[in-house]
């Protein structure tokens, strides 16, 4: 498992038109570190809350010990302390990660396949994806939803609003995958 690679699809659930990423991360990376990766290739803020929830139910957060000196509650792990390739184990395998619990943006992350690293390849890495990640305090994927449907139709009641709010350079359909893997190469 020392030098394998998960491939795992990443997709945002309850959003059409879909918004998907394909990523290859070791599979000795933490839940903790997991998270930072998703953050960067989702394009989110990391401004909120999350968890990870097993196929089982078991559940996994951040542990601050400034908040929770006495660590987790009983029912949650601790992120930082598992690792991909004890909760993602056989292609097919997966895992929810919800993040703003206040927007509910829930993810499925599924097993693509496990291989060998391959040599002189950085990791992790995005190899794949579709559409931009929706602003972060837009309303959960509902409120996505009204504010693509007023974005494409200038007539909209909350158009100009929304566009504004948004900003002129939101373009739902876009996504680069070489500065997404750039800002990974940052995360160290």
């Amino acid at each position: 498992m020392a030098d394998d690679v998960v491939e795992l699809e990443v997709a945002l659930l309850d959003v059409e038109p879909r918004v998907w990423r394909v990523v290859a991360v070791p599979a000795t990376m933490t839940l903790a570190d997991f998270h930072r990766v998703l953050q960067v290739t989702m394009g989110w803020t990391d401004s909120h809350l999350h968890e990870f929830v097993t196929e089982s139910g078991q559940r996994y957060e951040a542990v601050d010990p400034d908040v929770d000196p006495d660590g987790p509650e009983d029912d949650v792990g601790d992120a930082s302390e598992v690792v991909l390739g004890d909760v993602l184990r056989a292609r097919g395998a997966s895992l929810k990660y919800e993040y703003d619990f206040g927007d509910g943006w829930e993810h499925r992350i599924k097993v693509l396949r496990t291989r060998a690293a391959t040599m002189g390849e950085r990791y992790p890495r995005c190899i794949a994806g579709e559409r931009a990640c929706p602003p972060e305090d837009c309303g959960g994927p509902w409120g996505y939803a009204e504010l693509l449907e007023a974005l494409a139709d200038p007539g909209h009641e909350r158009h100009d609003e929304l566009r504004e709010w948004v900003g002129p350079y939101f373009d739902p359909e876009a996504f680069d995958i070489d500065e997404v893997n750039r800002l990974l190469l940052t995360l160290g």
